[in-house]
């Protein structure tokens, strides 16, 4: 399908489509990117969206003298904090209608089984933990909300995961853009980082069907 090819290419080649973006966009490529950040982690049909790579990549752009970095450290945050807090109240409204057993047409189930998962075995951390881990930090203020986690125990957590998350992987693309394996590597550090980011989930993947294998053997 062409929006899987085009979605690969832009991945790919991240900072050309970055420096592309914010030549048309000037000033407003921050509510762009506000946006992007937003969807991320506020809507679970968008969990495809890029999330720690960007946040790289944005960091790289401040280096570069294109982006502001003090806008980036206040906007990005609070594009996160939000998306989390809608995220959140959707999954206390729809949630009692999964539990009745009531299709949800727009939700993936294994993501969402994956993310049960993980909350089951990290609790509250959780909020935090999933930042860092693609899919899961779609879906774990979701499942937070269904869940009836605490709304102030929700918010001090999303907060803390949030400042975490944009002040460890913008400031990294900042102080290493200019170093020369990096600049040379561009893609394949992109690269890089999502494969680190996936890991987790990859093997909790693999874990918990060796168990259900396991299970079914015995």
């Amino acid at each position: 399908m062409e929006w899987i090819q085009q979605f690969i290419d832009l991945v790919l080649h991240v900072d050309k489509h970055l420096d592309a973006l914010i030549l048309q966009f000037g000033v407003w490529f921050y509510v762009l990117i506000f946006a992007v950040i937003f969807c991320e982690t506020g809507l679970v049909v968008t969990p495809f969206l890029p999330g720690d790579s960007l946040l790289f990549a944005l960091g790289a752009f401040a280096a570069r003298g294109s982006l502001n970095l003090p806008a980036l450290l206040i906007l990005l945050p609070i594009a996160a904090i939000l998306g989390d807090m809608v995220n959140y109240w959707c999954g206390a409204w729809i949630g009692p209608k999964i539990f009745r057993g009531e299709n949800v047409r727009f939700l993936n189930k294994a993501h969402l089984d994956r993310t049960h998962a993980f909350y089951e075995k990290y609790g509250a951390k959780t909020i935090v933990l999933a930042r860092f881990v693609p899919i899961v930090r779609t879906f774990a203020p979701f499942v937070a909300g269904m869940g009836r986690m605490t709304y102030t125990k929700f918010t001090a957590y999303n907060i803390g995961g949030a400042l975490l998350w944009v002040f460890i992987f913008v400031p990294a693309g900042y102080f290493f853009a200019d170093h020369p394996l990096v600049r040379k590597n561009f893609t394949l550090v992109m690269l890089a980082i999502i494969f680190l980011s996936v890991l987790p989930a990859v093997i909790e993947i693999v874990r918990e069907w060796q168990k259900s294998k396991r299970a079914s053997t015995s």
